[in-house]
């Protein structure tokens, strides 16, 4: 890795590329230009090099970017050509929903225990895991070797639940609750927001109908 200060975009664009590169390599495309995987992820060509950039050199001049190698090369660089162990706390319709999404474990982040601190969901199992009672974290981080916590409370439980999460020694937070919480400086939190985008898709509507 050639910087340590990355921007969050660049991130959030890499993780574009590969499901982008995914796409090929399922349609069966070895070897893709810059300019045909710039317009599949709606960014231009040296966006793309920009990005990769912070990470090493790819691509071959004159031939563009095996699709396999940059995946690989992508998630290696990003971490996650490892498995995630990830601790769910809060287990309502959104939680139960995440824990029937099969899509986490296929890309790597695998939920190996399931938290809440309400007495009627513990020991309640759902998708063949037992709901634990938050205050087991500390232990069952231990135990389950988690490395990521996912808050999925209502608002005001939220900080509580990051609190146990941190007592726990979990390095990483998803706190998808709607709520802002507060962390040490050396966990490292993302926020999950979806009105986000409905906010900004009502916004480009409004903003479209403005003009006519």
């Amino acid at each position: 890795m050639k910087s340590e200060h990355i921007p969050k975009a660049t991130i959030a664009r890499l993780a574009t590329y590969i499901q982008v590169l995914s796409e090929f390599k399922r349609e069966g495309t070895d070897v893709v230009s810059s300019e045909r995987l710039a317009e599949a992820c709606s960014v231009n060509s040296s966006q793309i090099r920009k990005d990769l950039a912070y990470f090493g050199e790819f691509g071959v001049r004159g031939v563009g970017y095996y699709v396999q190698d940059l995946i690989t090369s992508i998630k290696r660089s990003l971490g996650i050509d490892r498995a995630w162990n990830c601790a769910l706390v809060g287990v309502g319709n959104l939680g139960r929903a995440l824990l029937r999404h099969r899509e986490f474990s296929r890309k790597g982040f695998i939920i190996r225990g399931a938290f809440d601190c309400d007495p009627y969901k513990i020991g309640e199992v759902v998708e063949g895991m037992e709901i634990v009672c938050s205050r087991q974290l500390p232990a069952k981080v231990k135990e389950l070797g988690l490395d990521i916590g996912v808050i999925t409370t209502p608002p005001e439980r939220a900080q509580r639940a990051a609190n146990y999460l941190i007592g726990a020694g979990i390095k990483g937070i998803i706190n998808f609750a709607p709520a802002r919480i507060a962390v040490p400086k050396h966990i490292h939190l993302e926020y999950v927001d979806f009105f986000h985008y409905f906010y900004a898709a009502a916004f480009h509507i409004r903003f479209d109908e403005s003009r006519d």
